[in-house]
């Protein structure tokens, strides 16, 4: 999604990870090969202060924020609720729920002081709508559900300030984490339920994120679009 927000012509962009191998890869390639100024900030969205003082320091660095995609996300699969261990429950809230919200917050701040609002965009799931199975994994259901509602309430406060937020809910997907043999019994089953018979491609999501951050959506926000290949439907 960051490579094709760039395809369109962002004047600039920066990569927040924790992981310092990956994001700073990412901005090494994408103004390579787009010529777009690109920033990697190591992050941990969990940490408020942290994540505010990256936010201004993007501020300062480009000038303005005018869009925020958020994605960063765990998931604990195949865990029974009753098993569950009560500290990783609160990691993956904190990291998918509080995290969002934490940085959120800290862009909303900046788009507010502007005056120039901007677009807010959360990468929630459609494990937010229905409960996946055969897998057991209660608490990152919980946790994307958590950040729909979310988005839809900072739309409802935010829109006085010219802010939208959106969510954009993937169905299963073919990224690198659900390319591992321990998971192949299970996309058998994944792709059956799926009426479109097939995981998503990443790349199908681009579009996505292009209509929500531009003025193509300029009367979009709170919404939740569903990319799931039919997924829902039954």
């Amino acid at each position: 999604m960051s490579e094709a927000l760039c395809q369109a012509g962002l004047k600039g962009i920066a990569i927040l990870d924790v992981l310092t191998e990956y994001g700073a890869v990412a901005a090494e390639e994408l103004y390579t090969k787009y010529q777009v100024p690109a920033q990697f900030y190591k992050v941990d969205v969990r940490n408020d202060a942290h994540v505010a003082e990256c936010i201004e320091s993007i501020r300062e660095e480009f000038g303005q924020i005018d869009v925020l995609l958020c994605s960063a996300g765990i998931a604990d699969s195949n865990i029974p609720a009753e098993k569950y261990d009560p500290g990783m429950f609160r990691r993956l809230i904190d990291i998918n729920l509080t995290g969002t919200f934490l940085c959120a917050q800290a862009v909303a701040k900046e788009m507010i002081a502007s005056g120039n609002g901007g677009s807010i965009i959360f990468i929630a799931s459609m494990s937010g709508h229905i409960v996946n199975y055969p897998q057991e994994q209660s608490c990152y259901n919980a946790s994307k559900a958590g950040v729909i509602m979310l988005g839809k309430s900072l739309a409802a406060e935010w829109a006085k300030y010219k802010i939208r937020v959106n969510c954009i809910s993937p169905g299963y997907m073919d990224t690198a984490l659900n390319r591992v043999p321990q998971l192949d019994a299970q996309k058998v089953q994944w792709k059956e339920r799926t009426p479109m018979g097939r995981l998503g491609d990443p790349d199908e999501l681009n579009g996505l994120a292009l209509f929500l951050a531009s003025d193509a959506s300029t009367f979009v926000t709170g919404s939740d679009i569903l990319a799931d290949g039919g997924y829902t439907c039954w």
